[in-house]
């Protein structure tokens, strides 16, 4: 029997061209019957050679007059990451919330100087999981920006929204899958956010903060979600994502590492930059993920039978096991979403399976080719 993820996209490929299955639309998991139905309605795009470093990288003002500002219109579609959804309001994305990975690599490298190994391999690997690899188009939401009603059946497509293959359980101000919106701005969990900066940052958020903020959520979660999952790849990024607001919501010219609390509300609710923002004075990635990680160690696992009853998973990879994790998100992960690929679809996988083992950057693991070599 077809599932309903699947009986609602195959719907949509069926449909009249007003509704047909959207250019954007994820393909993971989806059946071969549904991606044969889909993929000829798709117009294919081959994908660029993935954007190289900045040539000037240092700090620069990104809330100028070619970037304001501008509220989301409706069908503009935002997600569960502040930094794009920031970007996207920003005009540094299109504003419509959707891009190709190498519009998304530009402009996290552009608005924030991330790092130009780490942008490719965020952006390829959410890419991998949660764009479509026909068009190269990805969202970086699921659902419109606009409070209401859902919309329309097109508009679901999961982009980042999509839980548990790059958003997890956990977040800093998103709630878990679980309680139903892993996507809006939380204002319980900004609080928190804010009362944790103001016990062990003085006022600010800071690495500090972080690590004692992502072990509270982590113990929240395991205390209320009886599915939360804390394992590669979300091991990973939920550390990631504790120390980005460090790295790249403060102003370039502080080099303090000190985020002030009125400008996290902007980048985390409102999606905008203070007036007069400059990005980081240098690329950066995931600095100080040690220093969160290590105040209070914790390896990956899950919620089994309920909540808490936290058990170890021997199989997910760790930080001392990096290998691993790119390992383990080839074969398992996206061989999971893509068991039987064909055609098209697995150039463009093998395509963006390259993209993503060039920006993982460790030569001492050896790439791995879960559909063959074209």
């Amino acid at each position: 029997m077809v599932s309903f993820v699947n009986f609602i996209v195959l719907a949509l490929a069926l449909a009249s061209p007003a509704t047909a299955f959207p250019a954007h639309g994820s393909l993971a998991g989806l059946s071969r019957d549904v991606l044969e139905r889909i993929i000829p309605t798709l117009q294919l795009r081959q994908p660029g050679s993935p954007p190289g470093p900045l040539k000037s990288n240092g700090t620069m003002l990104v809330n100028d007059e070619q970037h304001p500002w501008k509220q989301p219109q409706d069908g503009d579609i935002r997600g569960p990451c502040p930094g794009l959804n920031t970007l996207a309001s920003h005009g540094w994305l299109p504003r419509s919330g959707i891009a190709t990975p190498a519009q998304i690599i530009n402009a996290v490298q552009e608005g924030f100087n991330m790092e130009n190994s780490i942008a490719r391999f965020v952006t390829y690997a959410a890419h991998l999981v949660d764009g479509n690899l026909i068009t190269d188009q990805l969202s970086i939401g699921g659902k419109t920006s606009k409070t209401g009603p859902d919309p329309p059946a097109p508009a679901i497509v999961g982009g980042l929204d999509t839980h548990a293959v790059f958003e997890g359980d956990a977040s800093l101000t998103r709630g878990d899958f679980f309680f139903g919106d892993n996507h809006s701005f939380n204002e319980t969990l900004f609080d928190k956010l804010v009362a944790f900066s103001n016990k062990y940052g003085a006022g600010k958020y800071n690495y500090t903060v972080a690590g004692e903020l992502r072990w509270q959520r982590i113990q929240d979660s395991i205390a209320t979600n009886p599915t939360f999952s804390f394992v590669s790849p979300r091991y990973f990024t939920a550390y990631a994502e504790a120390v980005f607001p460090v790295n790249f919501f403060v102003d370039g010219r502080q080099g303090d590492g000190q985020l002030d609390l009125d400008a996290a509300r902007g980048f985390f609710q409102d999606m905008r930059m203070p007036d007069d923002f400059h990005r980081a004075s240098q690329p950066m990635g995931g600095e100080g993920s040690d220093i969160v990680a290590n105040a209070h160690p914790i390896s990956p696992g899950k919620n089994v039978g309920g909540v808490n009853n936290y058990v170890l998973d021997p199989t997910s990879a760790n930080f001392n096991t990096s290998c691993l994790l790119y390992q383990n998100f080839v074969n398992q992960t996206i061989r999971g979403l893509y068991p039987n690929p064909t055609g098209t679809l697995v150039k463009a996988l093998n395509t963006n399976l390259d993209f993503l083992y060039e920006a993982f950057g460790d030569t001492t693991c050896a790439q791995v080719f879960p559909y063959g070599r074209d």
